[in-house]
């Protein structure tokens, strides 16, 4: 990709990028310096495959046609959004939206339908108690695009907090709610190592 930098002394602090023809125009402040610049420019070339790779993935025939399989509900709306660095996808039950991350524009088909259902699932249930894992396992690579998803550091293997006296990790294990051994195993470090602090 093309890329054309555009320095502006009236720019104070914001960075933008657009495409222009098969050029890339990222504008920066005229006060930034090279290393910054660099950083950026390797930023908006990161962002804008990102959004070309999820221009081409039809969200809402995908969510549709899932609900219908495995009998969730449809959303109001699912869209692409840019501004979860840390989740993969998240929804609000009370209007029915579900927002996708988009850097999972990249990955696999299934793997990308495994976070439309773990959305979907949340329309009906909130939590990530067994009936809201019973409405994920629905979709049939859901272990494996769990396991796909933890390999590349994207999926959180947190399990719900525990009840009277059982220890988390043992939540983990005991839930039934299809987490390999390996984020059992991460999950019961995390716990043991948030109770010594």
């Amino acid at each position: 990709m093309k890329v054309q930098v555009v320095r502006s002394a009236r720019r104070r602090k914001t960075v933008q990028a657009r495409q222009v023809g098969g050029v890339l125009q990222v504008s920066i402040p005229a006060t930034m310096s090279a290393a910054e610049e660099a950083r950026w420019v390797e930023e908006m070339v990161r962002r804008m495959s990102r959004r070309t790779s999820a221009d081409r993935i039809d969200l809402t025939r995908r969510a549709a046609s899932l609900a219908d399989q495995l009998g969730l509900a449809r959303p109001r709306s699912i869209r692409w959004v840019d501004n979860q660095e840390s989740r993969w996808g998240s929804c609000t039950p009370r209007d029915g939206t579900v927002r996708v991350s988009s850097k999972l524009a990249g990955e696999p088909a299934w793997v990308i339908d495994y976070v439309i259902v773990h959305e979907l699932a949340h329309l009906a249930i909130p939590g990530h108690g067994p009936r809201f894992w019973q409405l994920v396992n629905r979709y049939p690579l859901a272990e494996r695009a769990r396991g796909f998803l933890l390999a590349r550091g994207l999926e959180d293997a947190e399990p719900e907090p525990a009840g009277p006296g059982q220890r988390r990790w043992d939540r983990v294990a005991g839930a039934g709610d299809g987490l390999d051994a390996v984020a059992a195993g991460r999950a019961g470090y995390r716990a043991v190592r948030r109770s010594r602090r």
